[in-house]
């Protein structure tokens, strides 16, 4: 998998330097002139720890929780308070954990970030399905929360049993979602588990917009190396057909593809903390991209509370881009979109995409990874699956050592991928 990772990167970068990251640590992060800026705020606590889940996260206390968002207030306040003037940004996604276990909290967190950013499409917030009820959304609601996502995974118990979750009072939820309205609800699944198929699959999306949801997310299931996970790992053929199959149904059913793997009822629901040109991560493990560099947190709770304590930003990793390394960057989650759109490339770097990959949008032309209409490139179903594909080795020779080693040391000294 590395081996595939790193020939790829060396061609597209047009380099053998890997990606080095250092333990630099930057006082502010300039970003008053960024574009299309989004935020987003990590809650690392969860009341139990599901085994496949790979995200920072630690059992709940409320004293533990209530340090923590302290610690998060003033992040926000050392951050936003360098800015010249209030800057606009397009989102605040909150993630977790669970970051309803906050929910009395997130009011306080989403005014000190309205102190110094005005958002204009919303603010989106994780929940898991028992934290679905009327007092909750109704808090959620008042603090300014507009989108929710719900963590499903399956409503089938020989799913939720394989990964380790309780059954879902689905009627208790659709009543709370019935009772306080928000402008986007997503429900999240897993696909490519053991036995799974594509009627299983069905059922689930369809039960989704059924029960209260105008967005699905069908994520597929990775297995991290540092999770206790023992599910099984579906197998490329049966995980193309699967994925295939499933979106093919969505589309005959009038659902949009807002990414590789979210569909949507309606034209305005949307929830998607990744499609962004820039953002910025606040809380433990949270990331942070501007314009030639990338970031990264601590993952410790408590590290990243004592860094706090010392008026230090608490990141634990930096890389600065070359300006082939930020193209690749950009380039890939923009195409999680399932759409890159040649001018908006050029906006943002000054030059002509086909100038810098004319070669490699010709093969996947060819080969039938997309067709090109107006500047814009869209992936086809096999471009799709292959994307997803190449994403899980980026995943496990990128993200899961990266995620592998903070979760064991709070400030490594460097990292190469």
């Amino acid at each position: 998998m590395s081996t595939i990772t790193t020939l790829t990167r060396m061609w597209l970068t047009r380099s053998l330097k890997p990606f080095r990251f250092t333990n630099e640590y930057e006082a502010v992060l300039e970003h008053q002139d960024l574009d299309h800026l989004g935020l987003y705020v990590h809650i690392p606590f969860c009341k139990k720890i599901c085994s496949f889940c790979p995200y920072c996260k630690v059992i709940y206390s409320k004293e533990m929780c209530d340090q923590y968002i302290d610690a998060l207030l003033q992040e926000i306040e050392m951050v936003g308070s360098t800015l010249l003037e209030k800057k606009v940004v397009t989102s605040v996604y909150f993630g977790g954990g669970t970051p309803s276990l906050a929910s009395d909290r997130l009011k306080e967190i989403i005014d000190t970030i309205s102190k110094y950013y005005s958002i204009t499409e919303g603010i989106g917030v994780e929940l898991h399905p028992d934290n679905v009820d009327i007092p909750t959304l109704q808090t959620l609601k008042e603090a300014g929360v507009t989108k929710l996502s719900i963590g499903i995974q399956s409503f089938q118990e020989k799913f939720q049993s394989i990964l380790g979750r309780s059954s879902v009072d689905i009627e208790h939820m659709y009543t709370a979602l019935q009772a306080v309205s928000f402008e986007t609800v997503s429900m999240d699944f897993i696909f490519a588990l053991p036995t799974q198929t594509y009627e299983d699959l069905q059922k689930d999306i369809d039960l989704a917009f059924q029960y209260g949801a105008n967005h699905v997310a069908i994520y597929p299931f990775i297995d991290f190396t540092f999770t206790s996970s023992t599910v099984p790992v579906m197998g490329k053929r049966e995980k193309r057909n699967l994925l295939d199959s499933i979106t093919k149904y969505c589309l005959s059913k009038g659902y949009q593809r807002t990414s590789i793997w979210t569909f949507a009822s309606k034209q305005d629901a949307k929830y998607s903390s990744m499609t962004r040109e820039n953002f910025l991560g606040f809380g433990c493990s949270a990331t942070t991209l501007l314009k030639d560099r990338f970031k990264i947190n601590t993952f410790s709770v408590k590290e990243y509370c004592k860094r706090i304590q010392e008026h230090k930003l608490p990141t634990s990793l930096t890389i600065h881009f070359t300006l082939r390394q930020r193209m690749i960057y950009y380039l890939f989650w923009s195409a999680y979109s399932t759409k890159v759109d040649e001018r908006d490339f050029e906006r943002f770097f000054k030059v002509p995409l086909r100038k810098m990959y004319g070669v490699e949008l010709w093969f996947a032309k060819m080969l039938g990874f997309v067709t090109v209409e107006n500047g814009v490139y869209t992936m086809t179903l096999k471009g799709a699956f292959y994307y997803h594909y190449y994403e899980n080795f980026y995943t496990l020779a990128y993200i899961d050592k990266m995620w592998g080693i903070l979760r064991k040391e709070a400030f490594p000294k460097q990292l190469e991928l």
